[in-house]
């Protein structure tokens, strides 16, 4: 927290200037919140970090074409004494979920949250804990209970860049990988899935918010 140890600064991180507009007008009522920035890339959001002055940066994920929310995180977290991130999103799949809890996210929380639960997030993250909204913690135990079953991280990026219609040559070339390591992870997801195509993995993912569409 800033010098005084009682006041919150915030960096609102979101493409949408309506969003900033009404996250501004919630958290700057709140006793102790102040809203000391805006960036509307995630680019801008890490520049702007960077240079100090903020305590927890409230995150999107999709940034159009830009840098992902997940990405920025991860730069930012790395940072020694940098703020806390606090995803604030739309989607709550397990991709977008594991992506952003590994870049080193001190919270996710959905965009439909009610203000109070808003404000104990960002105060919670602030004092360095972990703010999870009850749907996204319940998907990371299903996670821990069936560990055999679940998707790895890599094997969720491969199927979301399957879903968004890439081919094995464009997915090997997006991730770095190989396609025939591309291929082994299709096998795997299939078989976790029992599925035997594609479109059928695609359709059961989505269906368990494993991706987005």
């Amino acid at each position: 927290m800033s010098a005084g140890g009682d006041t919150i600064r915030l960096l609102l991180a979101d493409d949408h200037p309506v969003v900033r507009a009404g996250l501004r007008a919630v958290l700057d009522t709140e006793p102790g919140f102040r809203v000391a920035g805006e960036a509307a890339t995630a680019e801008e959001a890490v520049t702007l970090a960077a240079k100090g002055g903020f305590d927890v940066v409230l995150m999107d994920l999709q940034f159009g074409a830009g840098m992902h929310g997940a990405e920025a995180t991860a730069t930012i977290t790395a940072a020694p004494d940098g703020p806390r991130v606090l995803i604030l999103t739309t989607y709550d799949s397990d991709a977008d979920i594991l992506a952003a809890v590994e870049a080193g996210a001190s919270g996710y929380l959905l965009k439909d949250a009610p203000p109070q639960e808003l404000a104990a997030a960002v105060r919670t993250a602030a004092a360095g804990r972990s703010a999870l909204a009850p749907s996204v913690a319940h998907r990371l135990m299903d996670r821990m209970r069936t560990p055999a079953e679940a998707l790895t991280r890599r094997e969720l990026e491969v199927l979301q860049l399957v879903g968004e219609g890439l081919s094995n040559l464009q997915i090997s070339k997006r991730l770095f990988l190989s396609q025939a390591t591309v291929k082994s992870h299709l096998v795997h997801i299939y078989a976790k899935l029992g599925v035997d195509s594609r479109t059928s993995a695609v359709a059961a993912a989505t269906a368990r918010r494993l991706i987005r569409r």
